[in-house]
């Protein structure tokens, strides 16, 4: 398996189409496979930046645009859905390309996820309403009181993760480390190849800024009044750029694309075994190339290990 990382707006894509078109030519067959906690809804395809219809010509993308807005979501749920396309494909000899930006659902393709259980929905209910009626601001000042710990590893914006959080300290069952227990590990389920996009931060904050741009030139503002108009579930909301459009304010949006992809890439640094592969400058044909081989390398050496044993 290949999985493909890296912030938001740095071209994964396209680099997993270009790749998959090589890897097609020596007679595999690659399936993209998300692992975007948003691009599963169907209605926010531009605003989150989902694989167009002429790029899932070029290269069939599993878990995108499948959920109504109105329908929350979890990595729970995410896992169970990635794992059943991820086997199917390897049992069937295809090459599944795992492509995402958050690193939670990554990690739920790749592995086994030691979840918390869903809460009651009651209490589900009694956190969103306060959200809701209150703003997220008041809930992270509920959670300091309740799990100092906790609270400072969340965003006082971060409306999803606050609610999840308050959920799991009223069952007393927030793990010591905060809400996205184990977030990264190396024991995946298949062989994976990950490989890290970065780009210099100049040239990724130019392009998030076209990005941007380019989204709302293409409709993103009226996909998100149609999904609030449609009573869009918290998780849907959560989306980059979702609260700030519904506000008319593409440069908010811009800002908090560009702080969620410097912590993308400060996580993304951090996990073992990653082959960080700079992208500044390239285009997509030209970083597939690269990613060749360092796929053939490891299928080598996957080889020599069999043969050895």
């Amino acid at each position: 398996m290949i999985a493909l990382f890296g912030p938001t707006g740095v071209g994964k894509t396209a680099v997993a189409i270009a790749l998959a078109e090589r890897l097609r030519a020596r007679g595999e067959r690659p399936v993209a496979v998300s692992a975007d906690a948003l691009q599963v809804y169907r209605g926010l395809e531009i605003l989150t930046g989902a694989a167009t219809s002429q790029e899932r010509r070029r290269l069939e993308h599993r878990l995108i645009s499948f959920l109504a807005v109105t329908e929350t979501f979890s990595a729970g749920r995410y896992a169970e859905l990635a794992h059943r396309e991820i086997d199917a494909l390897v049992a069937q000899d295809a090459r599944p390309i795992v492509v995402g930006g958050t690193g939670l659902y990554l990690r739920a393709a790749l592995a086994d996820l030691d979840l918390a259980p869903p809460p009651p929905a009651a209490l589900r209910q009694k956190w969103t309403e306060r959200l809701e009626r209150e703003g997220p601001a008041s809930l992270h000042a509920e959670l300091s009181r309740r799990a100092p710990q906790a609270a400072d590893r969340l965003r006082p914006t971060d409306s999803q993760r606050l609610v999840r959080a308050l959920e799991l300290a009223e069952l007393d069952a927030l793990p010591a480390h905060g809400t996205d227990s184990q977030l990264w590990t190396t024991e995946t389920r298949h062989p994976t190849r990950l490989i890290g996009l970065t780009m210099q931060r100049v040239a990724l904050r130019a392009r998030i800024d076209a990005r941007v741009e380019a989204m709302v030139a293409a409709g993103a503002e009226d996909e998100v009044r149609a999904a609030d108009a449609a009573g869009a579930s918290p998780t849907a909301r959560s989306a980059l750029g979702f609260a700030e459009l519904l506000a008319g304010d593409a440069e908010a949006m811009k800002r908090r694309t560009r702080q969620y992809a410097r912590r993308q890439l400060t996580w993304m640094r951090k996990l073992p075994h990653v082959a960080l592969v700079d992208v500044t400058d390239r285009g997509a044909d030209d970083v597939a190339v690269e990613l060749e081989k360092i796929i053939d390398r490891d299928d080598r050496d996957r080889l020599g290990q069999r043969g050895d044993a």
